[in-house]
């Protein structure tokens, strides 16, 4: 099967379309299929990083910094993109978090007659309104009419779902994300880490992600003063600087990845993330891959990942009091964290990249026989 990938982002950017783009190329090459990825050109001087070159072909497209957020990229209009579709004579195009590329995208295909597969996975009408002044609704409506012009809409959890019925997006089906539960792995805990980061045998808590505006990070700001609890930072972002002055005392270590990553997971005693508009949410799966318990909003793609007093806690939205009260209790019962990380562990083990890749297979090979009886039956 030939597939253009059509992304909004890709590495060596680190975010969760990203990742997950990044993923299924994979999966499509090493499964025999021909996967063609077409994302914005990165920033002059980013370098190539480590998954730049993808396991496939990239075509790069011409892009300008996001307003306010100049670590995303958005694609400027090119010939290449159309030109690109032309040449790898694709039976599905995979459209990746589809807003600006990804329109263009949806736009190519429909002049092609090929049948378009449309992955929903970041809050645009969020975006939007964050960083670019556009109304929510505004937002929502270019997300529909995008979507809605897809012969399948992928959702990554049982909100998101619901989100986009309630837009009026037709043809919605579930697909989660996986985790490499080989690489975050409990075994990779690091004694020697621990004690730098928490020379006082502090409970380690720690936030893995972006440093934007949305995810909240602010909340965490009353762990701060919280006798024996160590903060711990990874990642970067617009927010970075802001928040190492809301966050006195925490650790903040920037984008890391790979093992180094893995071990910083592993190494801590209790996860955090309290981002209310997230529509999966990948680092609560490497957390509880990791054997470390988690503690979430109860809200959007969360809902599906943790199970509540199982896996970890789920605290009201926006609430800063009750991340930090949700800790303390954490922090109070080891036997309960423990008994939080091995349940953790034990629900992600199933939710492999190669399953989630196969599952995304079977939906091409159904758009591809609907569309075939359609044709058939006009």
């Amino acid at each position: 099967m030939r597939v253009v990938i059509v992304t909004e982002s890709f590495p060596p950017d680190v975010n969760g379309v990203a990742h997950c783009a990044w993923q299924t190329a994979r999966h499509l090459a090493s499964s025999g299929h021909e996967p063609l990825v077409v994302a914005p050109a990165g920033r002059p001087g980013s370098g190539a990083g480590p998954l730049a070159a993808g396991p496939c072909a990239v075509v790069r497209v011409p892009s300008v910094p996001l307003p306010g957020y100049p670590q995303i990229r958005v694609a400027l209009p090119s010939r290449r993109l159309a030109a690109a579709l032309g040449a790898h004579r694709p039976d599905v195009v995979h459209l990746a978090s589809p807003f600006v590329l990804g329109a263009r995208g949806m736009t190519a295909a429909a002049r092609l007659g090929v049948p378009a597969v449309a992955v929903y996975q970041t809050d645009f009408g969020g975006y939007a309104r964050t960083y670019l002044g556009m109304g929510e609704g505004m937002a929502w409506r270019r997300i529909s009419t995008v979507h809605s012009a897809a012969d399948r809409t992928l959702a990554p959890s049982a909100a998101a779902v619901h989100d986009l019925a309630a837009h009026g997006v037709p043809r919605v089906r579930l697909w989660p994300r996986g985790v490499d539960s080989e690489r975050f792995h409990p075994a990779r805990r690091d004694v020697d880490l621990r004690r730098a980061l928490a020379p006082g045998g502090e409970l380690l808590v720690g936030y893995v992600g972006r440093l934007a505006r949305e995810k909240r990070v602010d909340l965490l700001a009353p762990l701060c003063g919280v006798p024996g609890v160590r903060l711990v930072v990874t990642g970067d972002g617009p927010h970075a600087a802001r928040l190492r002055t809301a966050l006195p005392g925490a650790r903040f270590l920037g984008t890391r990845t790979g093992d180094e990553l893995a071990r910083i997971f592993a190494s801590l005693d209790v996860f955090v993330h309290p981002g209310p508009q997230e529509t999966f949410c990948q680092t609560l799966q490497e957390a509880q891959a990791s054997g470390v318990p988690v503690i979430a909003p109860a809200v959007g793609g969360p809902l599906d990942i943790v199970d509540h007093a199982r896996t970890g806690l789920l605290v009201r939205p926006h609430d800063a009091g009750a991340l930090r009260d949700a800790v303390l209790t954490l922090e109070a019962a080891r036997r309960t964290r423990t008994a939080y990380g091995r349940a953790g562990r034990a629900s992600v083990l199933a939710r492999t990249w190669a399953a989630v890749g196969d599952s995304l297979l079977g939906h091409y090979r159904e758009v591809l026989e609907e569309r075939a009886a359609h044709e058939v039956a006009v």
